[in-house]
This record gives C-alpha cells, sequence and structure tokens, in this order.
C-alpha cells in the first residue's frame, strides 16, 4: 500500500526507472539461481522472487523519504544486447498507483538493487536463506 506524500515519492521513482534505460552494470548472472528471498535488514525492505515467475515486494523503501510500499506481480529476467541485464517487475494493477513495471539491477554477486543511470543505487537487497 502507498501512503502520503512519501509514498508518492515512491511511485515517482519506481516510474522512472522503469522508464530510463537499465542504469545497471553488467555482471555474470545465473538465471537459474535468481528466485529466492532478498532483503535489506537496515530498512526491513523484502522481495521474494518465486521460481514460478511471480513476486512478492514487502516494506521497499527507495530512499528516506519514501514511505514502505508492498506490491507484487510477475519476474522475468531480461538478458539484454542493447544494455545491461536485468530483472523486469511487472507489477499488478494499482500495486503501485501508475507504475506498470520496475527494474531491478543484478550485481552476479547475490544482491538486487534499484538503480537509475549515473547514480548509486536506493535501495540493495541481499539474497538470504528462506525461513
Amino acid at each position: 500500500m502507498v501512503n502520503g506524500t512519501g509514498g508518492r515519492w515512491l511511485v515517482t521513482a519506481l516510474a522512472a526507472s522503469a522508464v530510463l534505460t537499465s542504469g545497471c552494470t553488467d555482471s555474470v548472472v545465473d538465471t537459474e539461481e535468481l528466485p529466492g528471498v532478498y532483503r535489506n535488514n537496515a530498512t526491513g525492505s523484502e522481495i521474494l522472487l518465486e521460481s514460478d515467475g511471480t513476486f512478492s515486494a514487502t516494506d521497499v523503501c527507495t530512499d528516506s523519504l519514501s514511505d514502505p510500499a508492498e506490491f507484487s506481480g510477475r519476474w522475468k529476467f531480461v538478458d539484454s544486447s542493447s544494455s545491461s541485464d536485468f530483472i523486469y517487475l511487472t507489477v499488478d494493477d494499482g500495486g503501485l498507483g501508475r507504475t506498470d513495471g520496475i527494474q531491478l539491477c543484478t550485481s552476479g554477486r547475490g544482491t538486487v538493487e534499484f538503480r537509475t543511470p549515473d547514480k548509486p543505487p536506493s535501495l540493495v537487497l541481499t539474497r538470504v536463506a528462506a525461513p
């Protein structure tokens, strides 16, 4: 759920990341190892990538001004020849207002990042053991 001004900022930031070309760095990714739980312990943010191509995000906050948001949908790995590879999250209707999708960068080291071109990651999530 997205609430207040901070929530609107999150929607704007995520929409921008979906429209812009990927700001991800090149890395070698084993797509078989992508499904799993990714968490940022400092913020409590978590993304679960299921092996059936669905995902859920809990308490995702891209900066200190955003309210935490929860959303879900489908994910797929995009092996791009024109830019860096990334995970594309297709957000279910209404999950983030007008935002239909989000690019999630992969580092190849068990982390995924929300990143816009020429900027440091706004949120880094590290793979953790499933509960």
